[in-house]
């Protein structure tokens, strides 16, 4: 009888204390699930860049995102606690691709707008940013100081691919000015190394953003440094750029949009447009029309 009460209260011990444990194991459960539930509350947003588009966005030496269009997203980023942004390298083709068809939430490019994309992407109420867009020249041909002189002057032009935003800008400019019209090309490529095709006398001149032009050319480590005293860069325009956003997308936008005016009051774009461009973009805002 003893051995039975006793096998009894073993039992009865084994049990209590897997109930207790069991009641332990459920409040860290609790606490855990509560942990997640807050993590949920911040939600992971891919970011595309191109990755191979200095000073406007590129991968450091160090394999980090950086670049104008990068470290002012990474501003909005600090802005919205309820976002993280998980940046993504890719190409402009797939950076297009990507953001249309939901496989990225936003794409930052020095994109322009343009009819077309509009009906693709949103376009936030805020841009990012500015851009000087020029022609490259050769040295005895730095006169020509517009799109209206380049005409004129019958000069023949580097292909754009038709859904690049620059053969937009050009195409609009051919419209505005139908007697006196740039002549068009629409490439098979995304870009073409219109420095190259320049020095090589394939055409008279190339369309390209003054970024990239000072780091491939004015920079000593430049690919074309080389050819520093044989071609020019000659500003026709400074548009203004966008993050392009996946259609489904409106509240990210809308909570870029607030973020983005904090730090243009703050003039944080004026400092990272000096440090990336070499100059303050913003200086000429009032007299950009696109």
């Amino acid at each position: 009888m003893k051995k039975e009460k006793f096998l009894k209260g073993i039992v009865t011990g084994i049990a209590l204390i897997t109930l207790l444990a069991g009641c332990g194991g459920s409040d860290n459960a609790s606490n855990t699930d509560s942990g997640n539930s807050g993590d949920s509350d911040v939600r992971t947003v891919k970011v595309a860049y191109d990755q191979a588009s200095k000073p406007i966005s590129w991968l450091d030496d160090n394999g980090n995102p950086t670049g104008y269009d990068v470290e002012v997203l990474k501003l909005v980023d600090e802005l919205l606690p309820e976002y993280e942004f998980e940046y993504v390298g890719t190409t402009s083709d797939d950076l297009l691709i990507g953001v249309q068809q939901g496989k990225y939430h936003v794409g930052v490019k020095n994109a322009f707008w343009t009819e077309e994309r509009a009906k693709n992407f949103i376009y936030p109420e805020e841009f990012l940013g500015l851009s000087s867009i020029g022609l490259v020249l050769k040295k005895e041909n730095e006169h020509i100081k517009s799109l209206s002189d380049f005409a004129s002057n019958g000069m023949t032009l580097a292909p754009i691919a038709a859904n690049n935003a620059q053969y937009t800008v050009i195409d609009e400019y051919n419209q505005k000015n139908p007697d006196n019209p740039v002549q068009l090309d629409a490439g098979d490529q995304f870009t073409v190394d219109v420095v190259q095709w320049v020095n090589e006398g394939r055409v008279d001149g190339g369309v390209i953003i003054e970024g990239p032009f000072k780091k491939q050319v004015i920079a000593e480590d430049g690919p074309y440094h080389n050819l520093v005293e044989d071609v020019v860069y000659n500003e026709f325009d400074v548009i203004k750029t966008w993050p392009l956003f996946n259609l489904n997308e409106e509240e990210f936008a809308a909570a870029y949009d607030e973020a983005i005016k904090q730090l243009k009051e703050e003039k944080k774009l004026n400092e990272l447009s000096e440090e990336f461009y070499g100059r303050d973009l913003f200086e000429v805002l009032e007299s950009v029309d696109r």
